[in-house]
């Protein structure tokens, strides 16, 4: 059936409502399914003030991001969860170690000392593969410290650039070992460290720039998302109740702005634009992130 949206008429001020971008109240106008005026996500609507704000997500926009089908007047059977797929234990304790041949610990000890590279290599539970010859294992252990997955990545040890010729160097430890029926569910890399509820929460894209920002600003508990579309409703779930503050690359605030607007039913996200003022045209061209400004001040 083909479902039909419309911005909700205006029936007085309890048919506007606070826009999830500006935090304006008032301001927004949600689109309701003209047939059983029933609203979408409290998100998906526009803000009346185009100028100011211009914030505008639609149906199709909310369809696209959540392709699930919708049928009325007819209940739909529970949907069977998979549970998440374990690592082993004893395996991921077997890969931390041979630090002194990890090439992302082996720059991250150039820039910042060995003794912070090794600290935070710990604390971030930092392993080492045989995959690739000085391969890093970046392992996501949730909030109950049990390990979702391993991400493997080659770093070159010199400018701790990716390795992305002849290939781009990333695959996962599941898909290394072959194990049958691995239903991967991803978390935050960094999520163990939530165990300390006070503190406020920092989210970045890459590990990496995890990594070299908790070095700067102990304060936060850092995370990362691995990628702006992993940055899902299921996985910030663990985030209610804290104030979180995301760091977007050059060039993908605008981006990261509508996701935190998506996902402002959780909890309160701040969306840094610190970067996308301070950087140069070269820097928009390279797409730098937090990492690349934290080492230049620090160089500098």
């Amino acid at each position: 059936m083909q479902h039909k949206f419309m911005l909700q008429p205006y029936k007085g001020m309890k048919t506007r409502y606070t826009c999830p971008h500006c935090r304006q109240t008032k301001a927004f106008t949600r689109y309701i399914n003209t047939e059983t005026q029933e609203h979408l996500a409290e998100y998906v609507g526009r803000c009346n003030r185009e100028v100011k704000c211009g914030y505008h997500y639609t149906p199709k926009q909310y369809f696209q991001d959540n392709p699930v089908p919708i049928k009325q007047g007819i209940p739909e059977r529970p949907v069977r969860q998979t549970p998440p797929s374990y690592i082993d234990r004893e395996l991921f304790k077997g890969s931390l170690q041979a630090f002194e041949t990890n090439h992302l610990i082996t720059f991250l000890s150039h820039v910042l000392g060995q003794s912070t590279a090794y600290q935070l290599a710990e604390k971030y539970f930092i392993g080492s593969s045989r995959h690739w010859p000085g391969a890093t294992v970046f392992w996501q252990l949730d909030k109950k410290l049990r390990i979702r997955a391993g991400k493997i990545m080659l770093y070159n040890p010199t400018n701790g650039k990716r390795v992305k010729e002849p290939f781009s160097h990333i695959t996962w430890v599941h898909r290394v070992l072959n194990l049958p029926d691995f239903n991967l569910q991803q978390c935050f890399f960094g999520e163990h460290l939530l165990a300390q509820p006070t503190r406020q929460v920092a989210i970045v894209e890459s590990e990496k720039t995890a990594l070299i920002a908790h070095a700067y600003e102990p304060n936060f508990i850092w995370l990362a998302s691995g990628s702006l579309s992993n940055l899902t409703h299921e996985k910030c779930k663990v985030l209610q109740g804290r104030k979180v503050y995301l760091f977007p690359d050059i060039n993908a605030t605008d981006k990261w702005r509508l996701k935190a607007a998506e996902l402002s039913s959780i909890t309160r996200f701040i969306v840094s634009d610190e970067l996308e003022n301070i950087a140069t045209d070269e820097d928009r061209q390279q797409g730098l992130d937090l990492a690349d400004y934290l080492l230049r001040t620090e160089r500098g």
